[in-house]
């Protein structure tokens, strides 16, 4: 019998300290009407000093264990995204781990592909379920972006906000992940990065921030974003009409605008939270996927398209069918 792996709970975490574009005014040459007009963001959750990354992530993968039903020791792997880890060594998914009592399960990090790091994640996580490796998974998006962003450069600082989004992947016999697409393409290597290096040697003076060239990713995602929508659903004999719900990477407005139109989706049909959290990187797509849960828009039943685009550039989507 053909085994799938389906989601079974979601779960987030948010600081409670929030910045608006108001508080931004007065930090950076802004205006809350510029951030507005060209990027759908008002305000955002900023992590004190004592949250990271792994503490977040704690908080959000035990919500989405709850929803699930499930108990710490019966997960059989942990993969956290996150661009913005506890430590370099061990992983944060081992000190998640560590935490939850359970040593012996796989458990890594996934901090190559920025905000894709989250599709890249569920795929594997979803391809072990498939092969019956593993019974279940707990896959997750944790990031502390307001620590990587260099606060006097309005072009960036204004964007990214920290959050912890997750999910429990688990094995049926029903269809739920219909199909995952992973790609990448370093030609783009430029456009969205952030410089730190371990294995080479580093000025200490050198600011390490998130560069990115706003206007080229724009193009870049929307072009490539259409084309894996097509490619999603042509996998599976499927048609736009087919698509219940679309949960995408939180980047920018017109860009979720833009692939609602690519679907002939309303925006009522379109998980967004971009307005309140900003770009969370790798947290956005769960965060978004729990909210639409939890607040009873998104059903058994309906069928969903995943997307996220990252640094890379590298990008990925899954068909579920909730």
């Amino acid at each position: 019998m053909k085994k799938y792996s389906q989601i079974l709970g979601t779960g987030s975490y948010l600081p409670e300290k929030i910045l608006t574009n108001f508080d931004l005014e007065k930090i950076v040459d802004t205006t809350n009407e510029w951030i507005v007009e060209r990027t759908g963001i008002r305000r955002r959750h900023i992590a004190e000093k004592h949250e990271t990354a792994l503490t977040m992530g704690e908080k959000a993968a035990r919500n989405a264990m709850d929803a699930a039903g499930i108990t710490p020791e019966e997960i059989g792997m942990i993969i956290v995204a996150t661009t913005t880890p506890e430590k370099m060594f061990p992983s944060t998914a081992c000190l998640l781990q560590q935490r939850f009592g359970i040593a012996g399960c796989p458990a890594f990090d996934l901090n190559s592909t920025a905000c894709a790091g989250f599709m890249y994640a569920f795929s594997i996580a979803d391809q072990y379920i498939r092969q019956g490796a593993i019974k279940y998974a707990l896959v997750m998006g944790s990031e502390v972006m307001s620590r990587i962003v260099d606060w006097s450069d309005r072009t960036t600082c204004v964007l990214f906000g920290d959050g912890a989004g997750a999910v429990v992947l688990g094995a049926s016999n029903k269809p739920g992940v219909l199909s995952t697409h992973l790609h990448a393409d370093g030609t783009h290597k430029d456009v969205l990065s952030l410089d730190h290096s371990i294995g080479r040697p580093i000025d200490v003076e050198e600011e390490l921030y998130i560069k990115m060239t706003g206007n080229q990713l724009f193009k870049l995602a929307v072009n490539i974003l259409g084309d894996l929508f097509d490619e999603t659903l042509e996998a599976n004999s499927m048609k736009k009409s087919d698509v219940d719900w679309l949960v995408p990477h939180q980047a920018n407005i017109r860009i979720i605008q833009a692939m609602a139109k690519k679907l002939d989706l309303p925006l009522d049909r379109v998980a967004i939270t971009l307005e309140d959290q900003g770009n969370t990187s790798s947290a956005s797509i769960p965060l978004a996927l729990d909210k639409a849960v939890r607040d009873g828009r998104i059903q058994h039943g309906n069928t969903l398209l995943l997307e996220g685009f990252g640094g890379g550039l590298a990008w990925g989507s899954a068909l579920i069918k909730y």
